[in-house]
Formats: C-alpha cells, sequence, structure tokens
C-alpha cells in the first residue's frame, strides 16, 4: 500500500492582503460596522433569516446587493460562471450551486428565489463560441469551464435561427435565465415548496450600461422592463 503523499512544509502558500484590500477593510470597520455594530453581532448571535435567495454570474459587474439596496442579512447569494442552474441530478456526486438551492429552500425557507441574468456576459459570449465550434479549448474535456457551459447548450439552439451574432448572444443571456427556471422547477423541494405557496421563482435580466432590470413574465410575452 503506497503512503499518502504529504505536502512539504511551505507548499500551500498565502501571503498578506494586498495594502488598498488591509485599509479598506480597516475604513469599512471604523464606519459601517462600526454604525451597525449591534446589528452584526444580531446576525451572529441569530443567525441569518434572508428572505431571498439570487443566483448570479460572478461577473465583477453585477452587483446585486447594490442593485436593490440590500442590506447585510438579506440577501441568499450564490455566484457561477454565467448564472447557471444545473438540471437535478442527485448522483451522489458533489453539486455545488445544487447544494446552494437546497439549503436555501429547505433550510433558510426563503419566499423568492431569483435567477440574475445580465449584458456583456463573457460566460455566454464563451458558450457561444464554444456552441458554434470556435472555442476548442472549451470543448477539451479537462476545461471545468467547458464543462460547466456545455449545460447552455440548449440555449445556443433555441436562439440559432437568429440572423447575427451579436442577436444570439443576447438572446442567449436571457434564454439562460430561462433554462434556470425551468431547471430550478425539476428539484421536487423546490416544485413542493412553489405548489405549497411559500416561494417564488423570478428570473431578471441586467443590463449593465443602461442600469436598468427586466424581469420575464411568459404570460406578457417574454422580458419586460420593470
Amino acid at each position: 500500500m503506497s503512503e499518502d503523499p504529504k505536502l512539504p512544509v511551505n507548499a500551500v502558500q498565502s501571503r498578506p492582503l494586498p495594502p488598498y484590500l488591509a485599509t479598506r477593510y480597516h475604513g469599512w470597520r471604523a464606519t459601517t460596522y462600526s454604525e451597525n455594530r449591534i446589528w452584526y453581532r444580531k446576525l451572529a448571535e441569530e443567525g441569518q433569516n434572508p428572505r431571498i435567495m439570487a443566483i448570479a454570474c460572478c461577473d465583477s459587474r453585477v452587483d446585486v446587493n447594490a442593485v436593490f439596496s440590500a442590506d447585510t442579512g438579506d440577501i441568499f447569494l450564490h455566484r457561477n460562471i454565467a448564472n447557471v442552474v444545473p438540471p437535478y441530478l442527485p448522483d451522489g456526486d458533489p453539486h455545488g450551486t445544487s447544494a446552494a438551492v437546497e439549503y436555501a429552500v429547505s433550510v433558510l425557507r426563503v419566499a423568492h428565489v431569483i435567477v440574475v441574468g445580465h449584458s456583456d456576459c463573457g460566460g455566454i459570449q464563451g458558450c457561444h463560441k464554444m456552441c458554434s465550434g470556435h472555442a476548442p479549448e472549451l470543448e477539451d474535456k479537462g476545461s471545468f469551464v467547458g464543462r460547466w457551459l456545455e449545460i447552455l447548450r440548449p440555449a445556443f439552439d433555441r436562439v440559432s435561427r437568429l440572423e447575427t451574432e451579436k442577436e444570439q448572444i443576447r438572446a442567449m443571456e436571457k434564454e439562460t435565465v430561462v433554462i434556470a427556471l425551468e431547471n430550478l422547477w425539476q428539484f421536487p423541494f423546490v416544485r413542493e415548496a412553489v405548489e405549497a405557496e411559500r416561494l417564488s421563482l423570478h428570473g431578471i435580466w441586467f443590463d449593465i450600461g443602461a442600469g436598468k432590470l427586466e424581469h420575464y413574465l411568459p404570460d406578457l410575452g417574454g422580458f419586460i422592463e420593470i
């Protein structure tokens, strides 16, 4: 039997924070935290009780808390590449997004799950290139990003009838939100909570440059500006 490999003492490295981040932390602690000390202690002692779960993209330009003027503790926020919700797949393997959904719905018992898509999404652009045969590096089985974006291939198929690449990508940004909602409905505990009228599902698309939101209302024809 082979011995377990052991890392050298200094193999795992962690360096001090960049000075500008340390400065920002001290500024936050002296102002925001100091002025809301009682609230933070209450959160620490009583735990979180958010009403909303938001599933958003990792894109640094999409600040869900800022858009909704949310306070600390208001939103249970999960981010991933291209705000994807994968299909329900209880195969015994680890699934980060599915775990977050399960925790939010079954443990935190949030009242709303909001899928947040956005304009100029790099993940959607990469998915479009991969699906159209122009990104072989993403088709490689060793690409974590490519395997994740493969979940969105149906979105590409749905918009392929559009004439221009620009139109297809913009449509994919919104279609990804629709697919996420469809996949959420596959989760038994989500469907049960919706049918019991203790949970509602929402899809929105954020235009970064215009600062506008559209919400998905299929009864009214699709995405409608809020």
